[in-house]
């Protein structure tokens, strides 16, 4: 089949945030819809849903109650079919969150099927990626069962055949509707050791993470259901080397298109907990992105992503977001796109849209930030520090509406919205869109010469400027064309050598003429060669 995803763009939609169509303070799916033009004029190939499913919304919809109802804030069925419909109609394609780790424990397998679930008489040490144990008793039963994440989200057991048919029966069911693939949420964590034990400070992750059986499990998947259909797919594997990345996406392999890894997203932490924060150092960055260049080039393929429903805004955390935010975000975004591999972009990135500083726990709702907080006051963690690691790492950063509008709420509601908006929608917003200038049409760009540039999807990449702690430049080589990268992550003028060639894009109006390239604060240029 036609590898034609090596050439897309992703775009990310949560629809919660997105755009809501009738008032009542959360997206919908009529809402996607009233926006596809304004996705279909960025240029996006593939359109890539955060859970639509019925759910209890224990984590926003990443707790399914049932994988063929839509859930009724967002819609209904007939909803969905339009909205596929409207996506296929403007040549773009839809691609369905695939949440098969886990289930919500108002699922009816999960009082109907106890055996699609994994129990044990003892519980080990393992801590819950939602704070606390990942084994919650049932008296009823008498056993624990086991949820890595929250405790209303039971871990399925996919060593049971039955339940591994069922869930294939069901991706089937979807496919034949029509949706172009999946996006399959912590798709290495469905096999666990048989032999649960406790683990030094409780991460037993070693124990669930890329398990015994995952390459079978996912084998059986393709065979039985992805190679039947022209789809796409994407795991969400963390804790993930490039090597294990080969053996998920290699063509010869018969697993999935390509996975997310999350080594870059970790970089500005201290220790192994996400809320332990550092400084990014840009060598850091490069070396880790130099490695997954090289280590999925011939075999495998790269997502390449700054952002997503999970992370905080880049434009806030690698770059500058007050007076240099513009073009910080385009800098950011040249780094990016311009590696190997298939670029997603998450809603609200196009137009650089920031971090939000909300000074009371009250305002966040994001089931992980507000456990962390609860754990820490209870340890006796100041107010004010556990705040300052919250408005850097929250998942809520993320979460907070899409700006359309400088009206109210952003123009996302004419009600009030599920999580306040971020207060500077009126200056941040996709009214901006039209202007040449803005970050959506230089996204516009990037998105265009990954279309019709060749190099980009098949050449090497080698880093310049290694030790450099502000320059990240890099070229990309294949056949007689070369691209060389530079991008600037610092506010400071920085000299570099001028390649040969023209200059493809850059992120300033007006350039810098003679030998070398002066880089000014958070400048991005792209020059081409042939």
């Amino acid at each position: 089949m036609d590898e034609w995803w090596k050439k897309s763009t992703v775009y990310q939609i949560y629809p919660r945030s997105f755009m809501d169509s009738n008032g009542d303070g959360i997206g919908d799916i009529q809402g996607i819809i009233q926006k596809l033009d304004y996705l279909n004029g960025l240029g996006v190939d593939i359109l890539w849903l955060s859970p639509v499913y019925d759910s209890p919304n224990d984590d926003n919809g990443y707790d399914i109650r049932d994988y063929y109802q839509i859930m009724t804030e967002f819609g209904t069925m007939a909803d969905f079919d339009e909205l596929l419909s409207e996506v296929h109609d403007r040549g773009m394609k839809l691609v369905m969150d695939l949440v098969v780790n886990h289930t919500s424990d108002e699922h009816q397998w999960f009082k109907n099927h106890p055996d699609f679930y994994i129990w044990r008489d003892k519980p080990t040490n393992w801590r819950s990626f939602f704070s606390g144990s990942v084994w919650e008793y049932q008296k009823e039963r008498g056993q624990y069962f086991l949820h890595l994440f929250s405790k209303k989200q039971p871990d399925l057991n996919w060593d049971n055949p039955e339940l591994r048919k069922t869930v294939y029966e069901m991706m089937r069911w979807w496919l034949d509707k029509g949706v172009d693939g999946f996006r399959m949420d912590v798709i290495n964590m469905i096999s666990k050791v048989s032999d649960m034990h406790d683990a030094p400070g409780g991460d037993g992750s070693h124990q669930f993470l890329n398990g015994p059986n995952v390459h079978r499990y996912l084998k059986e998947m393709n065979k039985e259901v992805l190679s039947k259909y022209d789809i796409v797919t994407v795991g969400e594997t963390p804790g993930t080397t490039p090597k294990e990345a080969r053996d998920y996406t290699a063509v010869k392999n018969q697993e999935l298109n390509m996975i997310f890894t999350f080594e870059h997203m970790g970089l500005d932490q201290a220790s192994g907990e996400k809320w332990d924060l550092k400084p990014l150092l840009l060598t850091d960055l490069k070396k880790n992105m130099e490695k997954w260049q090289h280590g999925l080039h011939d075999e495998g393929w790269n997502s390449l992503y700054w952002n997503n429903h999970d992370q905080p805004r880049i434009v806030s955390r690698f770059g500058e977001d007050t007076d240099w935010r513009v073009e910080s975000a385009k800098m950011l975004a040249t780094c990016l796109h311009f590696m190997q591999g298939t670029p997603y972009i998450y809603q609200g990135e196009e137009l650089g849209m920031t971090n939000v500083h909300f000074d009371s726990i009250d305002d966040y709702k994001d089931i992980e930030t507000l456990n962390m907080y609860k754990e820490k006051r209870q340890a006796g963690v100041p107010h004010d520090d556990i705040m300052q690691q919250i408005q850097v790492k929250s998942r809520d950063n993320a979460r907070t509406p899409m700006q359309w509008s400088a009206e109210p709420n952003g123009g996302f509601t004419t009600g009030t919205p599920w999580l306040k908006t971020n207060p500077n929608y009126k200056k941040i917003n996709a009214l901006q869109h039209t202007d040449p200038n803005s970050v959506y049409q230089y996204y516009k760009k990037l998105i265009g010469y990954r279309k019709k540039m060749d190099i980009i999807t098949h050449g090497d990449f080698e880093l310049l400027y290694r030790e450099d702690g502000e320059i990240f430049a890099y070229t990309r080589k294949w056949n007689d064309e070369q691209l060389t990268v530079y991008c600037n992550f610092s506010k400071n003028i920085k000299s570099a050598a001028r390649p040969e060639g023209k200059l493809l894009i850059g992120n300033y109006t007006e350039t810098n003429a003679g030998n070398d390239v002066l880089l000014r604060p958070y400048e991005a240029m792209v020059y081409y060669q042939q």
